[in-house]
């Protein structure tokens, strides 16, 4: 855990707007925490009430053992102190206050970092966006961001590569199932063309995002669980992102053949519906009985 002379930064003079700002949010901040603290109990912390609690909710310095952090410093965050505090600490006071997604984009904010975390939660996915990907059925389509995290998708693409519903969340991500899940790699034909392809086009894309944690995070998980990755990795090659023809060798239908479109949801390259249009009759049918695979598979789970 990183510790309080590491989290603790050398003030800098800056504007007095900077100033000002800075001082702003380093008091939202501590309000933030005393406010979410004051409403956790011990129980749901898993401790002990005891009979002499005065305090509503956990303690200061529960919450500096929970997340295990110093006391000190702890403290000091929410006397609003002028201190630097790290992604892994935020990470850590999050799960500790049960913060949801919402709420740990906040603290991240007003801490003024940027979640390691892949998203699960966009503000793209709409629900005029997710019915959008149910009606392009059997047409398979899914909603990914500029670092590949699967963030929505309908049924038929959720069988496309493998079974992505039991896929844990943290892991849908296509970089690292086409690196890692063999499942997904035995569907793609032509699987070395993909990865190198794949490998290029988020090196481009990462460019833009060399200081990011998520994506530092997401290129060392790649490097240390794929070799493939890796090779593909250092040959430096880029590639800027484009329609193209690509074949699957679906478990449930056979061979299917389709044109990826991505269709970008803002003016940024960041959130883009990706689609997969059958070329040919044989790859449109089989792609209409993956889809009735699919509704039968969600009809069954429903108790």
């Amino acid at each position: 855990m990183t510790t309080m002379a590491q989290d603790q930064a050398v003030r800098t003079p800056g504007t007095p707007a900077t100033r000002d700002a800075g001082s702003v949010r380093r008091h939202e901040l501590a309000a933030f925490l005393r406010h979410r603290r004051e409403h956790i109990s011990p129980e749901q912390a898993g401790l002990p009430r005891g009979r002499r609690r005065r305090t509503p909710g956990l303690r200061r310095e529960e919450v500096a053992h929970l997340a295990a952090v110093g006391v000190t410093w702890y403290t000091w965050l929410e006397q609003a102190r002028d201190i630097q505090v790290s992604v892994q600490v935020l990470d850590a006071l999050a799960r500790t206050l049960f913060l949801d997604p919402s709420e740990r984009a906040h603290l991240f904010q007003l801490a003024g970092q940027v979640d390691p975390s892949p998203a699960t939660v966009c503000p793209s996915i709409t629900p005029g966006v997710r019915t959008i990907l149910e009606q392009m059925e059997p047409v398979p389509a899914c909603v990914q961001n500029s670092r590949y995290d699967i963030l929505a998708y309908n049924r038929t693409y959720g069988l496309l590569l493998c079974d992505l519903n039991a896929v844990p969340a943290e892991d849908r991500n296509c970089m690292v199932l086409s690196y890692t899940n063999a499942e997904w790699r035995s569907s793609i034909v032509r699987l070395d063309e993909a990865q190198r392809t794949m490998a290029a086009r988020f090196r481009a894309t990462m460019a833009g995002h060399l200081a990011e944690p998520a994506w530092k995070m997401l290129l060392k998980r790649l490097r240390s669980e794929s070799q493939d990755f890796c090779e593909m990795w250092d040959r430096h090659e880029v590639v800027a992102h484009r329609t193209k023809r690509k074949e699957f060798d679906n478990r449930y239908v056979g061979r299917i053949t389709v044109d990826h479109t991505d269709l970008w949801l803002g003016p940024e390259l960041g959130p883009r519906m990706v689609t997969y249009a059958p070329v040919d009759d044989v790859s449109r049918q089989r792609l209409e009985k993956l889809q009735q695979i699919a509704l039968e598979k969600t009809a069954a789970q429903v108790p």
